[in-house]
């Protein structure tokens, strides 16, 4: 089986379109929905001049209908934007709170920043990107690819020489379910050793952390993605907090360029394992 080994030109028109269309979503709402009411009625009115004048109230559309047909993501965003500081640094317990509960709000799940207390050293940082991990033993990186597409989106990313930290995800190629694969594809490598209380709690640190399962959240677009735990890192001189898959990084908006960027991650409340890993949108409102 051959792949393409260059991005299709589409795929970077698609992406430079998507950021450009994410800014401008709210702007358009912004500036425009104070006119629909006396847009409608000036189109009912040129129309039909013989027929009796509807009251505006009912051709006023709402600004829920009016986003139906939106990102509610960028809407996100626009709340993130009053609560997360300029500054990527540790969160003040007040500014983790609000955010949480946004979070919560938004995404129809439990979000914390503590579990059988147990937290992170931070909940906002750097991620950077990584490469794909081997799943079984004789995986190899074009196996990854499951169409040319995928391979020309993320084949350039290569895969890690070593294991992740809890090794293979499946014993053998018979045994990589799809669950398995999703674990993979959308993984994140957390400074776990860094968590206070983990040199005294190996065992216990390790088995709490192995493929628990967080929302990340890129708080300058509102793009989500839940993905899990898969290893450990990035080393601290690294000057990144955490690192993403490949098509994490593309679930952020960050897959190109310089691969990096401020996001925030929590852990998923989810003990029924009910939330689908992959790219999220926030839950309607309307």
């Amino acid at each position: 089986m051959k792949f393409k080994s260059k991005r299709p030109h589409y795929e970077y028109l698609r992406k430079k379109w998507i950021a450009r269309h994410r800014v401008i979503q709210e702007k358009i709402w912004a500036k425009h929905a104070k006119h629909l009411a006396l847009g409608s009625l000036g189109l009912l009115l040129l129309a039909a001049p013989h027929q009796p004048i509807t009251p505006i109230t009912t051709l006023a559309q709402s600004r829920e209908d009016i986003l139906k047909g939106f990102d509610q993501n960028v809407l996100l965003a626009e709340q993130l934007g009053q609560q997360v500081p300029k500054e990527v640094k540790p969160l003040e317990l007040r500014e983790e709170s609000a955010i949480l509960s946004l979070l919560s709000q938004n995404f129809g799940f439990k979000v914390r920043a503590e579990i059988d207390s147990i937290r992170l050293n931070r909940n906002y940082g750097l991620i950077g990107g990584e490469q794909h991990l081997y799943r079984y033993p004789g995986d190899n990186l074009y196996a990854h690819a499951d169409s040319t597409v995928d391979w020309a989106m993320y084949g350039s990313a290569g895969i890690a020489p070593g294991l992740g930290a809890w090794g293979y995800f499946a014993n053998s190629k018979q045994e990589l379910s799809e669950l398995i694969k999703l674990r993979e594809k959308y993984y994140l490598a957390i400074q776990t050793f860094l968590v206070p209380g983990y040199a005294e709690n190996v065992d216990k640190f390790r088995n709490f952390f192995k493929f628990r399962k967080m929302l990340v959240v890129n708080p300058k677009t509102g793009q989500a993605v839940v993905a899990v735990i898969g290893d450990a890192g990035p080393a601290q001189w690294t000057g990144k907090h955490l690192g993403g898959s490949p098509e994490v990084m593309d679930a952020l908006g960050l897959g190109t360029g310089s691969r990096k960027g401020a996001v925030l991650y929590f852990f998923i409340d989810d003990p029924k394992d009910e939330v689908l890993l992959g790219p999220i949108k926030v839950r309607s409102q309307v």
